[in-house]
């Protein structure tokens, strides 16, 4: 009997590992091949069969070991060592149990494959026609939910006909244990499972049932009740309804009386037949999300009633001024039967209005028996008042409402993030804005410092914000006479201090000529353009407001030195603070500095001006390290693989490049043209090592060793729009394009759009309450402003001043969630960094009156 037991391990075990091998062979490797990339997203394959090749390669080498254990047969043969050492591996539970955790999202994606692509219907039928047991996709993956327990039971049979004095006894004792830890496991993992596939299948057949209703299944969406109410109208009287109550939605609808075909679902395994009435017909009326509507209580009651009737009282007052006028036109001599015609008109259409006012306020009377339910629009709120058969059914229907919207929102906290303080700063000139702001990566001082730039279009102005124990602003510096459009922080590369006097390594010059433009340079004194040879000017000076000790001024090739001597001896000066001067290669005057080797802060601005500060301490000093001018405005600045990419208005990009531990050496320095002066790159962003430059409507991708362009994508069709917002997340790139609404993600790799997103809804749900004119205004002009991706969140910042995020990690569709605090203007930039240790949540405000609302 022992034998016969593990001839069915071995034929069991025979056909579990030619599941798998068909899961592998028939179904995963022909959906990654290239030529297959289309039938569906190679992330969604990745999802659909984790875990398949690892027990696959798992279970050909146990398959193995039972057939040699078959073929060596013995009265003494032991098995039961072969699934201790199996089942007792710690991969092998921890392969078994991602696998249960991830079964519903493989689900999940193959559903949502099967929605967007036609095309891989088509291929799931063919392979299921063309495997051995014809067994579609759905059958195979439950394989291995199903195996464990079959294992457990095979064991226990083997151990009914093993003696205790078998030496195989002790070992199936220890393997039934482990075996029994992973069928737990899996069993818990398959509740939830069948739980899931329960609610949503009651779900589509509720669909089945009501006329006019689309799309109602939805991750994680469950049925929670059905109530038969009555809906008091103002005008109509009362009219039959019926609510179905969901975990996220409300849905109401009219009995059809009518009869007429239904759509009627496929699925037998569950039916909603125990859940709703299914002897009736329903037709929609409007389905809305939990979270848009309120059930009006106490107070809120009391002040819809006085409202009413102040209208009702206002509307009296119409009427009797009406009259009078009336009786006033009686007596004009002049033809008067146009004035007549509008009053009569005028006064038909008030004793319309005060009769649904009057029906309204009597109906909300609210025996025990009513609820009013209220939902904000775009265009203000609505208010609904239904009658229950009895108290009992509201109040029951009431608890399950509430229930459902604290769990709804408790579960939606991640895509609202706790909101912490606003941080006023003073204005030091009239009209200042934001423009941009950046963390610093410095030394620990200036670690939790975020850098602020803000600016009127004639001084460009950097706040410094510490955040080490609570946000406070520590200076407001003035830097320079332009807008600041981009900054970014460049961060310090690790090098060995014996290799700066490694004499092959190049130095920058004394002329600190950077081929970086080949246009003109505008004069800061007029507009008169001054030839600039296919150079810009570089210079490590104190910048223009403050001298500062430091290195001076060094001139470009189109004007000498005051001193008359041409500094093309490859030599700079550098000043002490006391005033004296050291002449030197700047190689090794920056090796006397330690900033040489500090991160630094790279601030663009408009006048074509990049400044470098190396510390927070510089900049409060007013002394930039290095300052780079170019022949057209800065429009964004990069830091990517120990280089430095900044696109020009001009169309140019130019590449500033440096060795580790080294200073920026702008002689070195190369320039693309990208695009021209109409279309320049208007946003940059790394991409898994690659650099996605924004250029009108287009995208291209730049292999940032070669510098050569791999790919370009198109965004949209209108050619007038440009790419103003990029951001990565993972294996996408959302981007936005100039004035627009909608966010679009694209595959990294594929280029592929994969999903677009309008912020137009939810935007106007958080103006719902806004006066009609503030409305009206922001959706007029609405588009996207602002772009990040920190903690699995995208966060968006539009013109209508109100911040949404969207989950980066959702598997469905995306939804766009408004936070509830916002701002008066646009949403100007959006930027992360960490808090540190011992940051107080709880800091006080300063009582400030000058404070901004950007």
């Amino acid at each position: 009997m022992r034998k016969h037991v593990i001839m069915t391990l071995l034929d069991t075990e025979q056909s579990y590992v030619e599941s798998l091998r068909t899961l592998m062979q028939g179904y995963m490797k022909p959906l990654k091949q290239p030529e297959n990339s289309l039938l569906c997203d190679p992330s969604l394959v990745d999802e659909i069969f984790d875990q398949i090749p690892e027990l696959l390669e798992h279970h050909e080498q146990f398959l193995e070991q039972i057939h040699d254990c078959v073929q060596n047969w013995h009265e003494k043969q032991k098995v039961g060592d072969l699934l201790v050492q199996s089942f007792s591996k710690d991969v092998l539970v921890n392969i078994y149990s991602a696998y249960i955790d991830n079964f519903l999202n493989a689900k999940d994606a193959v559903r949502i494959a099967k929605e967007a692509r036609p095309a891989f219907m088509k291929f799931l039928e063919q392979s299921m026609r063309e495997n051995k047991e014809k067994q579609a996709l759905s059958d195979l993956m439950i394989k291995p939910v199903q195996r464990i327990p079959r294992y457990e039971l095979l064991v226990k049979d083997l151990l009914k006909h093993t003696p205790e004095d078998h030496p195989d006894h002790p070992f199936l004792i220890d393997a039934q244990r482990n075996i029994k830890q992973v069928a737990e496991r899996i069993n818990k993992g398959m509740k939830s499972a069948e739980e899931v596939e329960r609610n949503a299948r009651i779900v589509q057949e509720i669909e089945s049932h009501i006329e006019g209703m689309e799309d109602l299944q939805a991750p994680l969406r469950r049925f929670l009740r059905q109530e038969m109410v009555v809906e008091v109208k103002a005008v109509g009287g009362k009219k039959d309804r019926s609510f179905f109550l969901f975990t996220d939605l409300l849905v109401c609808t009219t009995l059809k009386r009518k009869s007429g075909s239904l759509r009627r679902s496929s699925m037998s395994l569950y039916t909603a037949a125990s859940v709703i009435d299914t002897a009736s017909k329903y037709k929609l009326l409007w389905k809305l999300p939990l979270e848009d509507v309120d059930i009006v209580k106490g107070a809120s009651q009391a002040t819809n009633r006085e409202s009413i009737q102040k209208s009702i009282s206002r509307l009296d007052e119409d009427l009797n001024t009406l009259g009078q006028v009336s009786k006033l036109s009686e007596t004009l001599s002049f033809p008067h039967q146009g004035l007549d015609d509008v009053i009569k008109d005028l006064m038909a259409a008030i004793h319309r209005e005060l009769s649904e006012k009057q029906s309204l306020s009597f109906s909300m009377a609210f025996p025990p028996n009513k609820v009013e339910l209220s939902t904000t629009k775009a265009d203000g709120t609505e208010s609904f008042i239904f009658e229950f058969p009895n108290p009992d059914a509201r109040l029951g229907f009431e608890q399950a409402f509430e229930d459902a919207k604290k769990k709804l929102a408790s579960s939606k906290n991640c895509l609202d993030p706790e909101f912490l303080k606003a941080i006023p700063i003073m204005k030091t000139r009239s009209g200042m804005q934001f423009s941009c702001a950046s963390p610093s990566h410095g030394s620990p001082e200036s670690s939790h410092e975020v850098w602020v730039c803000n600016s009127d279009g004639y001084v460009g102005q950097v706040c410094l914000l510490s955040i080490r124990k609570e946000p406070t602003v520590e200076a407001c510096i003035a830097v320079c006479s332009a807008r600041i459009p981009c900054i970014a922080s460049v961060e310090l590369v690790p090098f060995d201090s014996d290799d700066t006097d490694d004499e092959s390594s190049p130095s920058p010059s004394g002329t600190l000529q950077s081929q970086a433009s080949h246009s003109t340079i505008s004069s800061s004194f007029g507009n008169e353009e001054i030839p600039s040879c296919k150079e810009a000017t570089v210079e490590t000076t104190s910048s223009e407001e403050e001298q500062e000790p430091g290195f001076m001024p060094i001139a470009g090739t189109y004007g000498q030195n005051r001193h008359g001597e041409s500094p093309t001896d490859g030599r700079a000066l550098r000043r002490s603070s006391r005033g004296s001067f050291t002449r030197g290669s700047l190689e090794d005057l920056l090796s006397l500095d330690p900033e040489a080797h500090q991160s630094s802060m790279w601030l663009g601005t408009e006048d074509g001006c990049i400044h470098v500060y190396q510390s927070s301490d510089n900049i409060r000093n007013r002394k930039n390290s290095m300052k780079m001018q170019h022949a057209a405005a800065v429009m964004c600045i990069l830091y990517l693989d120990n280089q430095v990419f900044v696109s020009l208005a001009n169309g140019e990009l130019v590449v500033y490049q440096r060795e580790a531990g080294r200073f920026w050496d702008p002689q070195n320095s190369k320039s693309l043209s990208l695009g021209s002066p109409g279309s320049p790159i208007t946003k940059m962003v790394a991409v898994a090592g690659k650099l996605w430059c924004g250029c009108q409507n287009r995208v291209i991708v730049l292999n940032t060793t070669t510098l050569a362009q791999e790919h370009t994508l198109q965004v949209g069709q209108d050619g007038g729009r440009s790419v103003t917002c990029m951001v990565s997340a993972g294996t996408g790139v959302w981007v936005a394009l100039q004035g627009s609404a909608q966010v679009r993600l694209y595959h990294a790799t594929t280029y592929e759009q994969l999903a677009e997103a309008d912020i137009t809804p939810p935007v106007h749900k958080m103006l719902a309450g806004s006066d009609a004119i503030i409305r009206q205004h922001k959706a007029a002009c609405l588009r996207i402003t602002a772009l990040l991706v920190c903690k699995d969140l995208l966060w968006i910042g539009t013109s209508a001043g109100v911040v949404l995020t969207l989950s980066v990690s959702a598997k469905a569709a995306p939804t766009l969630v408004g936070l509830s605090q916002g701002h008066t203007g646009h949403v100007r930039f959006l930027t992360a960094i960490e808090l540190p240790d011992g940051f107080d949540v709880l800091f006080p405000l300063p009582r400030d009156t000058g404070r901004w609302d950007e």
